[in-house]
């Protein structure tokens, strides 16, 4: 074991591997090379040698000395500059610069004088010597260059000219010193360089003498590793050590502490905040003692933006004094806490009278219960025939708990029109569906873009007429309960499974529902429902090709209201609301091409097809077949949608294989 091994085999941090010794354990923001480079203060300048009888005819080192300068115009004490790892001294630009020596022969040898073994090397060196040739007259500035040329070709730590005076005359000889083989690698402070990379890295240099030209390849290609990655790192030290052993010391800068600072909205201020400040750290991916990543701070900053209850957020780094580490300074402007609110909509399950798809609304929230980012919605949604009445808290992420799971509690009493499965009978009346429905449920994200909720919920559903009483047949004598009572009750199990590629309307997403009732008691419907939807989108050029496919089954007991609707704005355009069928199982396909016109208006053609897959006649009482409905149909056409504040606005005209046309109107995107 070399000495140099010693001192780090027992650090927990390092990583031992290659020939010799490569380790990994920690970093400083510059790079300094240590090398055992010894480019001379003085060079010997050339003189004509006299005999002396009492040195006979013996090579002389020259007596004068001659200063490697920069140019004329640098200063008197000019700083010392890095030439491939070596420092060269600079100094005033002299006469003796200009003079020239007549040099017979040129020579390339080791420090003690002697040929080099490795040939290629000294070949290398004789290659760099670009002025310096047998029988040609010198500038001292033309040996400098020289000179610098052999350092500079990366393979020799020093380079000494010195001249010997001959029977032929003077003879030039440049005394190199080649580095060392590398043997091996000890890497300090790369906690999160993977090894591999640094084996790849210096694979190819094994056994071979160190280039620092290369070298300085692959200092560049580390940074750039940490570059890439938003993290803060580089590599401060390269140093040889004894035996061809190369270390390295990178700096990571490292995460001190993380403060959350509360900036007043008008006047930017500190102040104090109503957000408890562990409801915000949580929310952080960034932790202490991780190495900090810009790309990680963003996503950080987009995470508790999305929290709802942030105006403003940002991150300032600053240096930890002078540890090398790095203090997070996490301003945040809050929004206000929520209040009354009131709105209005439309209904796309009303097709008839002139006010009939109109609902106003009236809503309560609170976005911050306790400080710690937890929601209120009370609500009220009224139109000429539904009505919704809604209680929801929400609690983003329960405390204590570190899989980022949420809980929601539901307590809602609805009452929309049932046209959707029974058609319109305004002639005997209409049928409105009333339901009672509580629940709790819980989400939690399993992998990165996939999420999963599980929930239980109760619902108390049944039929009434136009004047809130509670019927059990239709016009039509078919029934709409399954239990043949006034209403059915139900206990449902749900789980549902969700991948989304972006928030971009056009990115790709799937949703998996299973809903399964339960039994507890004999007179409560047991069956299970599937349903699924997918969607992706190509980008075409200008245009974006959208492709969604839907589709469902439900097997068991279930009421004829809970049948799969299949027609209207979100379904197949071209028909009526829940006008091709409603049967136990469905598909509708959706092709769709939309390409911005100008500003904010964007144009699209599209295509649908539904289908009731043959089991229109297998929901209880068949109130597809009663009223005729096709169970499958397809419509198309082309339409508009413009960015508004209240969302996007789509206005639609497709035709039907029925030779029938419609208008469509609604506020968001298509499902």
């Amino acid at each position: 074991m070399s000495e140099h091994e010693s001192p780090h085999l027992d650090r927990p941090d390092s990583v031992l591997f290659v020939s010799s010794s490569i380790k990994i354990p920690r970093p400083v923001h510059r790079r300094l090379y240590r090398f055992p480079f010894s480019l001379p203060k003085a060079l010997k300048a050339f003189i004509p040698l006299r005999s002396f009888p009492h040195i006979g005819n013996r090579g002389l080192f020259c007596a004068s000395s001659l200063v490697v300068s920069r140019p004329e115009k640098a200063a008197a004490n000019a700083p010392d500059r890095e030439v491939s790892g070596a420092v060269v001294r600079g100094s005033r630009h002299t006469k003796e610069d200009e003079e020239r020596v007549l040099i017979s022969e040129v020579l390339v040898r080791n420090k003690d004088g002697e040929e080099l073994e490795n040939k290629e090397v000294e070949a290398v060196a004789t290659a760099a010597l670009k002025a310096c040739r047998p029988n040609s007259a010198l500038t001292v500035k033309e040996v400098r260059e020289d000179v610098l040329r052999v350092i500079d070709s990366g393979l020799f730590s020093s380079c000494m000219p010195v001249a010997v005076d001959t029977r032929d005359g003077i003879r030039l000889i440049f005394q190199v010193d080649p580095n060392q083989d590398f043997q091996g690698l000890i890497c300090e402070g790369a906690n999160v360089l993977p090894a591999k990379f640094l084996e790849d890295a210096f694979r190819d240099g094994y056994g071979k003498i160190v280039n620092v030209r290369h070298l300085d390849e692959v200092v560049d290609s580390i940074n750039g590793w940490y570059m890439e990655r938003g993290l803060f790192g580089t590599v401060s030290v390269v140093e040889m050590l004894s035996g061809g052993i190369l270390k390295l010391k990178v700096l990571e800068a490292e995460v001190n502490n993380i403060a959350i600072r509360f900036l007043d909205r008008r006047t930017g201020e500190p102040t104090t905040g109503k957000t408890k400040p562990d409801t915000i750290l949580q929310q952080l991916t960034t932790k202490k003692g991780q190495v900090y990543s810009l790309q990680q701070g963003k996503r950080d900053v987009e995470t508790v933006l999305t929290m709802g209850i942030m105006e403003d957020v940002s991150i300032i780094p600053q240096p930890a004094g002078d540890t090398g580490k790095v203090d997070l300074t996490m301003n945040v402007v809050e929004r206000a806490s929520g209040g009354f609110s009131a709105g209005g909509g439309i209904s796309s399950g009303i097709t008839g009278g002139p006010l009939s798809g109109l609902i106003g609304s009236f809503a309560y929230s609170h976005r911050n219960l306790f400080g710690r980012n937890q929601k209120l919605n009370i609500s009220l949604e009224r139109g000429q025939i539904d009505s919704i009445f809604r209680i929801n808290y929400t609690d983003p992420w329960i405390e204590g708990d570190d899989k980022r799971t949420s809980r929601s509690i539901m307590v809602q009493n609805s009452r929309t029109p049932g046209v959707l499965i029974h058609g319109d009978q305004s002639d005997h009346g209409g049928i409105t569906i009333g339901r009672v429905t509580a629940g709790i449920e819980f989400s939690r994200p399993f992998r990165p873009k996939w999420s999963g909720t599980a929930g239980l919920i109760f619902q108390h559903a049944g039929a009434r007429d136009d004047h809130g009483e509670p019927i059990f047949k239709d016009a039509y004598g078919s029934p709409l309960t399954f239990s043949g009572n006034m209403y059915d009750d139900m206990l449902i199990a749900k789980f549902e499974t969700v991948y989304t590629g972006s928030s971009d309307r056009g990115s790709s997403m799937v949703v998996c529902t299973m809903e399964q009732g339960l039994p507890v008691f004999p007179e409560w419907l047991c069956f299970n429902r599937v349903n699924a939807r997918a969607r992706t989108g190509v980008g075409v050029g200008p245009a974006r090709f959208i492709l969604s496919l839907t589709g469902g089954t439900v097997v068991g007991n279930f009421s004829p209201h809970e049948a799969f609707a299949i027609g209207g704005t979100n379904s197949v355009r071209g028909y009526e609301e829940g006008a091709v069928g409603s049967g136990r199982s469905y598909v509708v396909g959706s092709g769709e091409v939309s390409f911005r016109m100008f500003g904010p208006v964007e144009g699209a053609i599209f295509a649908d097809y539904g289908s009731d897959l043959g089991s229109g006649s297998a929901v209880p009482g068949d109130p597809a077949g009663a009223r005729g409905k096709p169970g499958s149909g397809y419509g198309y056409g082309a339409g508009i949608r413009v960015e508004s504040p209240l969302g996007p606005l789509r206005l639609e005209y497709a035709f039907n294989d029925r030779f029938a046309t419609r208008f469509h109107f609604a506020v968001g995107y298509r499902n």
